[in-house]
């Protein structure tokens, strides 16, 4: 629990960074996001879990 936590936590601490430094680029991304089909979205959104998962595995598999 303490992992998802924390986990958490940083997600919220990057994302709260992009609003801060750089709104501008975020409009733009959200409009391009907008503008994307479904199945675009779900592939994008796919990627990022098999990205997540994968970096997941790989910290506790050789960092612990």
């Amino acid at each position: 629990m303490q992992d998802i936590l924390l986990a958490l936590g940083l997600v919220l601490v990057i994302e709260g960074l992009l609003y801060a430094l750089v709104p501008g680029h975020l409009r733009q991304m959200m409009e391009v996001i907008r503008r994307m089909s479904d199945d675009q979205l779900r592939i994008a959104g796919a990627g990022a879990l098999a990205a997540g998962v994968l970096i997941v595995w790989l910290v506790r598999s050789f960092a612990g």
